[in-house]
């Protein structure tokens, strides 16, 4: 699963303007300098301005956030574990707060036998987008092996764990998908949180409205989703 389950650093060059000389030292860090480390990509700028997260030097690291999450199809509530992954918590609260996720489109929905998710975050709704920084995986170290994979490589994700998608190791940035349905994926997703009962049925709603059928595929099970589903609004339902 690539980022399209996401998404180097550049040189700081001196910059003038006005008549005046800024150093690199004046410039935002390229990394944050608390337990996350942050960090910006310049290759793959935000998709929608935002700063780099706040990174203290101890990361909450246990108790739970919820978010509101209207969309066009129905609420999607989502439960952050801190305790589970609290880099990634930190960053989906700040993008958050930032309004980085309003108004975006769920660009992914997938329907194969052991993968079936629904995958939301980029402002672009190409699959392409994000904040303009990565940070490092938090990986699950629980979860139960997946039976439809006798190797026992595979892991199951099970129907409503919220998890974010990547591009390869250490590379989150603000894509995340929702399980609709019991997956079989190497454990190299970072699980963050669950899916509320409400947003299951949206979810279940979204899967039985299929996926947009192409030139070259007439029934696909991997693509856009028939039911356009718009995040309107991502914000937390309590105070922090």
């Amino acid at each position: 699963m690539n980022r399209a389950l996401m998404t180097a650093l550049a040189a700081l060059a001196l910059v003038t303007y006005g008549g005046s000389t800024a150093s690199a030292s004046d410039a935002p860090p390229r990394t944050t300098h608390g337990p996350c480390q942050y960090t910006r990509t310049p290759d793959e700028p935000p998709a929608r301005p935002v700063p780099l997260p706040p990174d203290p030097r101890h990361t909450p690291s246990h108790g739970v956030v919820d978010m509101a999450v209207p969309t066009s199809q129905g609420p999607l509530p989502l439960r952050l574990d801190r305790a589970k992954a609290p880099c990634t918590v930190q960053s989906f609260v700040h993008l958050a707060q930032h309004r980085f996720y309003d108004h975006t489109v769920c660009h992914r929905l997938t329907a194969y036998p052991t993968l079936k998710v629904l995958q939301c975050g980029d402002p672009t709704g190409t699959g392409e987008g994000g904040p303009g920084y990565k940070y490092k995986d938090e990986l699950p170290v629980d979860l139960p092996p997946a039976p439809s994979d006798p190797t026992g490589v595979r892991r199951l994700y099970g129907r409503g764990l919220l998890a974010m998608a990547n591009a390869g190791p250490d590379t989150n940035g603000s894509q995340f998908f929702v399980v609709y349905g019991d997956s079989a994926l190497r454990p190299n997703y970072t699980v963050f949180g669950t899916v509320g009962a409400t947003g299951l049925e949206t979810l279940d709603k979204i899967a039985a409205g299929g996926i947009e059928p192409t030139a070259q595929d007439p029934a696909p099970v991997d693509g856009t989703p028939v039911l356009r589903t718009e995040l309107r609004s991502v914000w937390p339902s309590c105070r922090l």
